[in-house]
């Protein structure tokens, strides 16, 4: 079992990283780090530092602040010589990343920058039925209540959290799974709400390498039903990955998945990677999105009050 410890106990956390490490055959609980909140039974500690120095004998850390303070964190962990297992998005900007991934390789410690919807139940699956198949048009709709995933989180709204693409960056660290080739963006619009440092709402115009148009709608304004939906037109019929990945049709019928849910599926995979002294580290959901906020045309709306 791979001691593991908990950096920040916010609501992902306590949704999805406690539940996945309490049954993860790979890892064992062994302290949190958190200013305001503790897991019951658990070792605790007000920040990471003083959990590195308590704990000597943990060997991994999951890192689970927001992005603007994950570089420190990491940059912390992996000195101490301890594998990093990074939430999304991995960091605030692309070179934060690219930092940690070399110091990672100097050091020689596992650094795993997770993108959890990949690990959906749909994904590999449509991915394999996608092979050899011509793209003709992909739609991406991923609508969804920022009220509901992040009530009362102002970090959500500053430099560095991305805002809107919090939750866009999954479906494209879908759609950059899904494709062999890198996808190129042409176009963004991005709504600022006028209080707001980080968009409320975008529209992505993409091309996949062979010049298949990809379009993406990301809001967060979304009430009632929530919307997570890729659709993929190709020559042999249409593909829809809906519920976030978590469920496949093709051409209007729904397919059998595997049962195994996102976060065990990312412990698993950060075991693997430890156990093979090996890293994963891919930028290219987070580069889509760095260039959407390079090139992207911005718009002035409503004021948002949470």
């Amino acid at each position: 079992m791979i001691r593991i410890g908990l950096v920040g106990l916010g609501k992902i956390a306590r949704d999805q990283h406690l539940p996945a490490i309490a049954q993860s055959p790979d890892f064992t609980l062994a302290a949190t780090a958190s200013r305001n909140a503790q897991a019951p039974g658990i070792a605790a500690y007000p920040d990471l530092a003083t959990m590195l120095v308590e704990e000597p004998g943990i060997e991994a850390v999951a890192l689970c602040q927001p992005p603007q303070v994950r570089h420190a964190a990491a940059r912390a962990a992996i000195a101490a010589g301890k594998h990093v297992f990074l939430e999304k998005p991995p960091g605030a900007t692309l070179s934060e990343v690219e930092d940690l991934a070399q110091a990672s390789e100097q050091v020689g410690v596992t650094l795993f920058a997770s993108w959890h919807s990949r690990f959906a139940a749909g994904v590999e699956p449509a991915r394999a039925w996608l092979a050899g198949k011509a793209i003709a048009d992909i739609a991406i709709e991923w609508k969804e209540d920022v009220r509901q995933w992040h009530p009362g989180q102002e970090w959500i709204w500053t430099p560095g959290s991305l805002g809107v693409f919090d939750p866009g960056i999954n479906a494209l660290s879908i759609l950059t799974r899904l494709l062999d080739a890198p996808v190129r963006l042409d176009d963004a619009q991005l709504e600022f709400p006028v209080n707001r440092e980080a968009p409320i709402a975008a529209t992505l115009a993409m091309r996949t390498a062979d010049g298949a148009p990809v379009s993406a709608v990301f809001d967060w304004r979304q009430t009632g039903r929530q919307s997570w939906n890729i659709e993929v037109k190709t020559d042999a019929g249409v593909l829809l990955l809906a519920e976030g990945g978590n469920s496949l049709f093709i051409d209007g019928v729904l397919q059998p998945l595997p049962d195994e849910a996102e976060y065990p599926a990312l412990y698993t995979r950060f075991a693997a990677l430890i156990r093979e002294r090996r890293s994963d580290v891919d930028i290219s959901p987070l580069r889509l999105v760095a260039d959407a906020f390079l090139t992207g045309h911005r718009s002035s709306t409503a004021a948002f009050c949470d």
